[in-house]
């Protein structure tokens, strides 16, 4: 019988249903709220990547977003995977925001990671593999440790998830 090592996936995803499920909520809120009574101020999202707030003021569309934020964080979805780009005026008085949503980890940031995992001195090997990083090694609590020492390092600007632990 062969001895397999514990191991686990890094990934960086996130959760399409509970993206849905904020936005949903976020709308709701803005539709009760007074000083958007009365204004067309909507949230579009395209079900994969990309979402788009649409509003009649520079200032609906920035609260509109900070309201997305708010219910993101209740619904545990990381905010460092959103990536928020400048409001732009969208012809006929109105205003429009993109928000890229991104997910995986590519080389460039898999190499970071990696690099922190061997600075760290924790006796495990990681390897970048296909948008994840398997991060490998004899003891559990390695594994374990290495994970909470990624979640918080400032260097490390996405949200991480473990998976496959094994």
């Amino acid at each position: 019988m062969e001895f397999q090592m514990p191991s686990f996936d890094l990934v960086s995803s996130l959760d399409i249903g509970e993206m849905k499920n904020s936005i949903k909520m976020a709308q709701k809120k803005i539709g009760g709220r007074y000083d958007f009574k009365g204004a067309n101020c909507e949230i579009d999202f395209n079900g994969n990547d990309k979402i788009e707030i649409k509003a009649e003021t520079e200032y609906q569309v920035k609260e509109a977003l900070s309201i997305l934020y708010e219910n993101m964080a209740k619904r545990g979805l990381g905010l460092k995977c959103v990536d928020a780009q400048d409001v732009l005026p969208s012809g006929n008085r109105n205003y429009k925001q993109t928000i890229i949503l991104n997910s995986g980890i590519d080389k460039v940031k898999g190499g970071a990671i990696n690099k922190i995992i061997k600075k760290s001195g924790f006796k495990v090997s990681s390897q970048y593999l296909d948008e994840k990083i398997r991060i490998t090694g004899k003891k559990i609590d390695d594994l374990q440790s290495v994970y909470k020492m990624l979640k918080g390092h400032k260097e490390v600007e996405i949200d991480l998830r473990m998976e496959n632990m094994k």
